[in-house]
């Protein structure tokens, strides 16, 4: 396969929650010539969300050895990762404990706390560019300090998912921008670690990757048993919303919403944000712009949960009705509820199955588009198609659900593994010295079915809107 390349191999990786996905692909036109995928698990009870580092690594040599001999010609990496997990590792590098994932929300204490101690909400986003909820890595690490002090005594090298894996490749303490602007201690208002935060956390800024530029490598392969070459070039990696980003080559003002595990909805922007509301999180994207981004806990799995409690397929919906479902039955990150559950309202008699799976969908997909207008600059056109990608987006009822409730026209770009895609095209820009993002955008890998805007269900959001703001005290308990 290799030998039908037009141009020199790349290799993309996806490490996500679930699973560690790597593509081999053609660096001049954007073919994929070889995939792998292994699965990873999650452990942890209750509120607790919790991986074992190692099996990350494990999964990578999995999904390297599945792509075959195209492999083994690749002449750049890109690692992109689930964002905000806090990897702590001794001095011989082996963890201290299994990583906290971003879906881990026993920190909420810890993060109303530390808001409350650096001056409140508006202090935090324009210091930092994010309010820092539960998911931050900062607040995982105050929570660690708290339950597991010797845990924290222990730890000699603190790293995001990706750093983490890239640190394996190439032997070296790497971050970007995009992934480190997640942590709550890298402020997007300097482009650095901030000291004065480290040390209200009590966090060595020496246990801290460096912070590589964007188009800077972060090493060379070194690690002698996957079948990666050694030297290939690694490029510094991102995190998953950052690398897909980049896979969709993103220009600002159009948005995106993506439907998986968690769904999110963010859109590339050339002004810093700073949301006191703590609704958008300021992220930087990989390549210098910024990332602005909202992100809700509940989206597909919620979703699929109600459906089979239900006994029905998930496309199984039915029009009608006024029930309203908020599906927050992981707590909730957007809004900021960590201890909320599912929430049912406006159930009758002749409510049917099919109308409550259909309220579902229409909770987890509003709770999306309320945050996006703050995600979007105010100069961007209302009538800018959404680009809908994540698993959720091959889902007719998720799509219509999206067409219905936004009142904009939809793209579902054909290209799929989009944060894989996006590292690949990090790894390809370091390789051919280009933007990243252009090199995605020569690729074409918007490209994909066009659905025209429907008009907006007023009704429901209005019925919604009142739900989320009645319910509040039950969703805060």
């Amino acid at each position: 396969m290799a030998a039908q390349a037009a141009g020199p191999l790349v290799v993309g990786v996806d490490s996500s929650t679930q699973s560690t996905k790597a593509l081999v692909v053609d660096a001049v036109t954007g073919a994929v010539l070889a995939r792998g995928q292994a699965s990873h698990t999650v452990g942890g009870g209750g509120a607790g969300k919790e991986s074992d580092p190692r099996q990350w690594w494990r999964a990578l040599g999995e999904a390297l050895d599945q792509c075959g001999d195209a492999v083994r010609q690749a002449s750049a990496v890109s690692v992109g990762g689930q964002q905000h997990g806090l990897v702590t590792l001794d001095a011989a590098g082996e963890p201290v404990r299994p990583a906290l994932l971003w879906n881990d929300v026993r920190p909420a204490p810890q993060s109303e706390r530390l808001i409350a101690e650096r001056g409140g909400a508006k202090a935090w986003a324009d210091r930092v560019g994010s309010v820092p909820g539960p998911a931050f890595t900062v607040a995982k690490w105050a929570w660690l300090r708290e339950h597991e002090p010797a845990a924290a005594a222990a730890t000699a090298a603190v790293r995001l998912p990706h750093d983490y894996l890239t640190e394996r490749l190439t032997g070296e303490a790497v971050t970007d921008r995009g992934d480190a602007s997640g942590t709550g201690w890298w402020a997007s208002s300097t482009g650095a670690y901030d000291a004065e935060i480290l040390a209200h956390v009590g966090l060595d800024p020496a246990l801290l990757p460096r912070v590589a530029l964007p188009g800077e490598a972060a090493g060379t392969v070194h690690a002698g048993h996957l079948p990666l070459p050694k030297g290939a070039l690694v490029a510094a990696g991102t995190g998953d919303n950052m690398a897909a980003a980049l896979g969709l080559g993103l220009r600002p003002g159009l948005p995106v919403l993506s439907l998986g595990t968690s769904g999110t909805v963010y859109a590339v922007s050339t002004h810093r944000p700073a949301d006191p509301s703590g609704t958008v999180a300021g992220f930087a994207d990989a390549r210098g712009d910024w990332l602005p981004l909202a992100c809700t806990l509940n989206c597909t799995l919620a979703v699929d949960r109600v459906a089979a409690l239900l006994g029905r397929d998930r496309e199984a919906v039915e029009e009608g009705g006024g029930v309203v479902m908020l599906p927050y039955l992981d707590g909730e990150r957007t809004p900021n509820l960590p201890g909320a559950s599912g929430l049912v309202h406006g159930l009758r008699h002749d409510t049917t199955a099919g109308q409550l799976l259909q309220a579902a969908y229409d909770g987890a997909v509003f709770t999306l588009l309320e945050a996006l207008d703050r995600v979007l600059d105010a100069d961007a056109a209302p009538d800018a198609p959404l680009l809908l990608i994540g698993g959720g987006a091959r889902g007719r009822a998720w799509r219509e659900t999206v067409r219905r409730l936004s009142g904009r026209p939809v793209v579902v770009p054909e290209a799929q593994e989009l944060v894989a895609l996006g590292a690949a095209a990090q790894a390809a820009g370091l390789l051919l010295e280009e933007d990243p993002a252009a090199v995605a955008r020569r690729w074409g890998t918007t490209r994909g079915a066009e659905y025209e805007a429907r008009p907006r269900d007023d009704a429901a959001w209005e019925r919604l809107t009142a739900t989320l703001a009645d319910g509040a005290p039950l969703l805060r308990p």
